[in-house]
């Protein structure tokens, strides 16, 4: 049952406030925090002047791939609810979340079968799963069939070059969240008329559900 989504890759502060005070805001709002890679990623002192901003009904979400302890302490005083981590182990994510006392948001990516053999392990230290593609920085697809029988104990979000505009319901029986960056953008930049209709479609599916 879908319950909300996440708007990911903010880097400017009229997408966030537009973000913040939409009547059907997303649940997350993701930050690129240590991906330089990435056309959206977000340097520690622009990420300071964003994040003064109220997120009212949302919660903000790091997004580190593979983060050292550098910007693991750079970030822990900024007002993250959750850290989203790539290309963790097991013993890392169980760290960071005790030492740093986040919520955590456990990523996957995902190209075939084999690319879920680990996830149970993961279970004792994540709030919810991730399942993505392969892309990182590129807005890339993966099969979404290959996680239809997934049994999980934990909540679910789902990522992976979905657009705007897609048929949220066929995503209903599949997850809890809905997770959009490079879906919302025209050009690689967010377009606040895509990202309207999508939270106006995810209300819309929350209530029929």
């Amino acid at each position: 049952m879908i319950k909300g989504c996440k708007i990911c890759g903010i880097s400017d502060p009229d997408t966030l406030n537009f973000l913040i005070n939409h009547p059907h805001p997303p649940t997350f709002i993701g930050f690129i925090c240590n991906y330089p890679k990435s056309s959206r990623y977000v340097e520690y002192e622009n990420l300071k002047k964003l994040l003064i901003n109220n997120p009212k009904q949302s919660y903000y979400v790091a997004v580190l791939v593979k983060p050292n302890i550098n910007i693991l302490e750079k970030i822990k005083n900024l007002p993250f609810d959750y850290y989203q981590l790539y290309d963790c182990t097991p013993e890392e994510i169980k760290e960071i979340k005790e030492k740093y006392q986040k919520k955590i948001i456990t990523a996957f990516t995902i190209k075939s079968k084999s690319d879920l053999s680990n996830y149970k392990l993961y279970s004792d230290y994540t709030d919810i799963y991730l399942f993505d593609s392969k892309g990182y920085e590129k807005s890339q697809s993966f099969d979404h069939d290959l996680i239809k029988n997934i049994k999980l104990n934990k909540e679910l979000m789902i990522a992976g070059n979905i657009q705007y505009n897609e048929e949220l319901k066929s995503f209903k029986n599949l997850a809890n969240f809905i997770d959009l960056s490079g879906g919302v953008e025209t050009s690689g930049l967010k377009d606040l008329s895509k990202i309207e209709f999508f939270l106006n479609k995810v209300n819309e599916i929350k209530n029929e559900a």
